[in-house]
């Protein structure tokens, strides 16, 4: 069995270098790796290209990657809650690709796949299909988009083994097991690190085949973007 544990996010992160491309797991602010997030401020590197659903909030997720300028190019479906993200992209500091957010999924999964291309419907006859082939099956047009290439991706799981099998919990488990099998080297931070073969085959979301590094992190903030509640009666 190979040992895919490490110490911490830094040792995690050796080898992301200035002008890479990274996948970056999570919807918003559930199922991020916020340990790998802040050891890559701290890291300092730069020119980044993140594929994520989008980039958090201002202050927290990869909006701190975006308040320090490390991320060049955001590819994503969604600006959302994120004033700083969407006053670079408007501005002209930060190349943004928005992506249909089922299209960036399957893009997502093609890589994993070994697919080169997919086609979808999504965007046809709007400017995403700029500059894009669109083709007829069955009398139906559909654009083709090709797979993502990422030199890493980092992911954030509930609980992990030491040959790096993930196990999701709900909603966190969101983009992160497609992007697991996405990146050409895989992190993964997981909330509980058990021994290999104490996890549940059936259980098993991501298998370690996916994931190069695995360690445990901590101090979880798990933040809220909306929180809605209802009036007491």
């Amino acid at each position: 069995m190979i040992r895919r544990v490490v110490a911490n996010a830094e040792e995690a992160l050796k080898g992301i270098e200035d002008g890479m491309t990274l996948m970056v797991g999570g919807f918003g602010l559930c199922g991020i790796p916020e340990n790998s997030i802040a050891a890559l401020v701290r890291k300092g590197t730069k020119n980044l290209t993140c594929i994520s659903n989008n980039a958090g909030v201002d202050d927290f997720g990869l909006g701190l990657l975006l308040q320090t300028r490390q991320i060049k190019k955001m590819i994503s479906s969604y600006v959302g809650e994120n004033a700083e993200f969407e006053r670079q992209m408007l501005s002209g500091e930060l190349e943004v690709d928005l992506v249909p957010q089922g299209t960036l999924a399957t893009r997502c999964l093609a890589a994993g796949y070994g697919m080169p291309v997919v086609y979808t419907p999504a965007g046809v006859g709007t400017e995403i299909a700029n500059g894009k082939e669109v083709r007829n099956f069955n009398g139906k047009e559909y654009l083709m988009e090709e797979a993502f290439h990422a030199d890493f991706a980092i992911v954030k799981a509930w609980k992990g083994d030491e040959a790096g099998n993930l196990i999701y919990k709900s909603t966190a488990r969101n983009f992160n097991p497609m992007m697991a099998m996405a990146g050409k080297i895989t992190i993964a931070e997981v909330e509980i690190l058990v021994p290999a073969g104490e996890l549940d085959p059936d259980h098993i979301h991501t298998p370690g085949i996916y994931v190069h590094r695995i360690f445990q992190g901590e101090k979880y903030e798990k933040r809220i973007e909306q929180r809605t509640v209802r009036k007491r009666a």
